[in-house]
Formats: C-alpha cells, structure tokens, sequence
C-alpha cells in the first residue's frame, strides 16, 4: 500500500509545474485522482499500523493515537470526495490532453500483468461514457491502475504482483494485508527489514 501511495505522489509530484503539455496534463488529472485516493486510504492505514503496534500504538504517549486522530483531515481539508469526484470528471472532458495522459501512463504496463491489462481495458471501457453515479468507482479504478503502473514498471516484482492481484485481480478483501496464497510475502517483507 504504502509503496504505490509513494511512487504516485512522487510521478505526480514530479510532472507538477511541467513545461510540457503532456506533464501538465498529467499533473492535472492526476493531483485529483492521487488527492482523492490517498486521502481516504490513509485513516485505514494508519489504523492497520496502530494495530500491529499493539497496545502500545494505543497508548497517548506515543505519536500513533495522534497520527490516526489526524489521519482524515487531509481529506477534509482537501475537499469532499464527491467534489474531488467530479473535478476528476471535468477535467476529462475539459482539460486538454487528460484522458491522453492517463492513458499514456496507466498502458506503459501493459503487458507486464494479466490484472492490470484486464482493469485498464474495463477502465477504458467506462469512460467512453462516464457517468457521474458511478464516478467514485471510477476514480479508484484510475488510482489504482497508475499505482499498478508504477509498480510494475519501477517498483519490486513481488510487491507488484501482490498489489496488482489484491486491488485488481479479485484475490485480495477488503482489509490490509490479505493476500493470496501466491503472494511472495518473504520477498514483500525483506524489503522492509531493518
């Protein structure tokens, strides 16, 4: 989780205040889609680090309890969801070169994951008539699919592959760290190893 929130800010934060059209179009829709997804992940994050702390990750004297009390004020300060939603939404049909750009960098993937491959397609598919009932949907999707593709094209194989088969391919749930049988956990944690 936290390796795709990282690598979307820094591409995003990377094309922010681009000379060319291109990055700009990207850093348009994309400081929406990456405001809007990273925003409502991270009270659950930070909730799922607070717990593997244990007791201790409760207790005030440590900076957990603080940092899960703020963890949603991004999204509250940075504007409803639904705004952010419908931003996304206009800038697809307003801002030139949007749709282009998302679609530049969400297929430099292709090819590397049957997961990804099958949710751009689908993604590719709704947005020939975006509706704004099911914008949230869509608005995850794009986060998710630029997350996969950073991910494959940069990040570790295994970390990819979890990633790509948890929030793309149906073999995840709905809580951190439920992963598929398949997953390389060893690999996943040796990263992280101190």
């Amino acid at each position: 989780e936290y390796e795709a929130a990282v690598l979307l800010a820094t591409r995003i934060g990377g094309v922010f205040g681009a000379e060319d059209e291109a990055g700009r179009a990207l850093a348009r829709i994309g400081v929406a889609v990456a405001k809007y997804w990273l925003t409502k992940r991270n009270p659950q994050f930070v909730f799922e680090c607070m717990e593997c702390h244990g007791g201790v990750g409760f207790v005030e004297d440590t900076p957990m309890p603080r940092l899960f009390r703020q963890s949603p004020l991004n999204a509250i300060w940075e504007g409803s969801g639904n705004v952010i939603v419908l931003d996304v939404l206009r800038s697809l049909h307003r801002a030139p070169g949007a749709m282009d750009a998302l679609r530049v960098e969400i297929d430099a993937a292709r090819g590397l994951n049957a997961a990804h491959d099958a949710a751009a397609a689908a993604l590719w598919e709704r947005l020939t008539a975006p509706s704004e009932a099911e914008g949230r949907l869509l608005v995850e999707r794009m986060a998710l699919l630029l997350q996969s593709s950073l991910l494959l094209r940069h990040g570790a194989e295994a970390v990819a592959d979890a990633f790509c088969a948890t929030r793309l391919g149906g073999a995840g749930g709905h809580m951190h760290g439920v992963l598929p049988e398949s997953a390389d956990v060893d690999a996943i944690l040796a990263r992280q190893a101190v």
